[in-house]
């Protein structure tokens, strides 16, 4: 691995103790695949030695005085509580004397009373996944025998709230429930839910390279490919129907609940309106400081290029430090930016999407030229839409104001010109 001796700066690093096992087979989803990358074992479970050295070693290679770990899968309830036991004490030997704090990404279907009574005295921030209302939600959240989810996830929601256990809905927008925005958006206010977050569902149908390592899905393209595999699942949802879905939810959002639901979408677009830099690495001009470590101490560059090219190396053999500030790892972030294609860098709206995640740009730019955001029409028709609104939100922080005041100033019509 060649390195260079940059002093490390901030990083994440996901990590995915049970690696991609699940106890659902959502058919959308991109990672539990990623078991076929794995020969030779079935055992997909992080040991305590492996624990113990991923927290410790992650401590120590963070310069800030706190640390947040981020647990996700496959499904990482699968370890068990006891493992979560042993995650906090862990922590708490090797914290020398910086904060940690725990987010957990789950489904929900395996919470319990005494899971969430340990989540909340450790105060765990929660991710739960759930799409929406039960027709929507079980469409394609099934466990492997195929059945409906919908109302354990439901449970398990009511389960967190009893026990005030920090959360937030974490929702798959796919071809069919783009079609529901208010109704998903209802749904969730009914609930009681106050932060929420919507991710579109992008794939590609398998190329030959993910053929030839037994996935259902292409890898992230590549501007070095002649030929891009442009054809995606029955599932992703459509450009401008995705642009649709969100314009829809923020109407009734900017009339309705500013400051008192929190879409994590709208704030991450507001945060670029006031110029500061973006919260999320989709919406960022460069990416690669945001990592994952597999159950057996394989870091990747990626949760989205979890593939052998983007191996950066093992915790056994490796420091983070040396894995995150390596050229392979620092090349592959500020591609980004260097592969923007030109029809991008001129854009107007450049600033609040930087050509969102490099996974998704395997269209054709308008002059022919490769490297085009799938979703590139939707954002456009969400962000030219919400831009008078933004620009009235920032005039509002700029001067003290509560944002929830655009609730106000939009009833004054004159006011809301473009």
């Amino acid at each position: 691995m060649q390195k260079n001796h940059l002093q490390t700066e901030g990083f994440h690093m996901l990590a995915k103790p049970s690696g991609p096992i699940c106890n659902l087979d959502c058919h959308y989803c991109f990672y539990t695949e990623k078991e076929a990358l794995f020969t030779g074992t079935n055992h997909f479970r992080m040991s305590d030695e492996t624990l113990e050295k991923f927290i410790s070693q992650y401590i120590k290679a963070q310069n800030s005085p706190e640390i947040p770990f981020v647990w996700q899968g496959g499904e990482p309830t699968l370890m068990g509580l006891e493992f979560y036991k042993k995650v906090v004490v862990l922590q708490q030997k090797h914290a020398e004397g910086k904060k940690i704090t725990n987010s957990l990404q789950t489904n929900g279907t395996l919470l319990t009373e005494e899971w969430c009574q340990f989540l909340a005295k450790h105060d765990f921030l929660v991710g739960l996944s759930l799409d929406g209302p039960e027709f929507i939600h079980d469409h394609y959240r099934v466990d492997r025998g195929g059945k409906p989810t919908f109302h354990k996830v439901l449970k398990a929601l009511h389960m967190l709230k009893k026990y005030k256990v920090s959360y937030n809905v974490l929702t798959c927008v796919t071809k069919e429930s783009s079609q529901y925005p208010l109704e998903i958006y209802s749904f969730f206010k009914e609930q009681g839910a106050e932060f929420i977050q919507f991710i579109p569902i992008v794939e590609r149908m398998p190329d030959q390279k993910a053929a030839e390592l037994g996935l259902r899905h292409a890898a992230p393209p590549s501007i070095h490919e002649e030929e891009i595999q442009k054809t995606v699942s029955p599932w992703t949802v459509e450009p401008e129907k995705f642009g649709d879905f969100l314009i829809a939810i923020f109407d009734e959002w900017v009339r309705k609940d500013v400051g008192s639901v929190h879409v994590m979408n709208f704030e991450q677009s507001l945060t670029s309106w006031l110029g500061l830099p973006a919260t999320s690495c989709v919406f960022a001009e460069t990416c690669g400081r945001a990592a994952i470590v597999e159950h057996n101490g394989d870091v990747y560059s990626c949760d989205h290029y979890m593939y052998p090219d983007y191996r950066l190396g093992n915790i056994y053999n490796e420091t983070f430090a040396e894995m995150m500030d390596s050229n392979q790892q620092r090349a592959f972030g500020e591609n980004k930016k260097a592969s923007l294609p030109k029809y991008c860098q001129s854009c107007e709206v450049r600033f609040a999407c930087n050509g969102e995640c490099p996974k998704h740009r395997f269209l054709l730019t308008p002059d022919g030229e490769p490297g085009l955001n799938y979703l590139c029409a939707g954002y456009k028709k969400y962000f030219y839409h919400i831009h008078k609104y933004m620009k009235v939100m920032v005039q509002l922080i700029e001067n003290d104001l509560p944002v929830s005041e655009v609730m106000g100033v939009i009833k004054r019509p004159l006011v809301m010109k473009k």
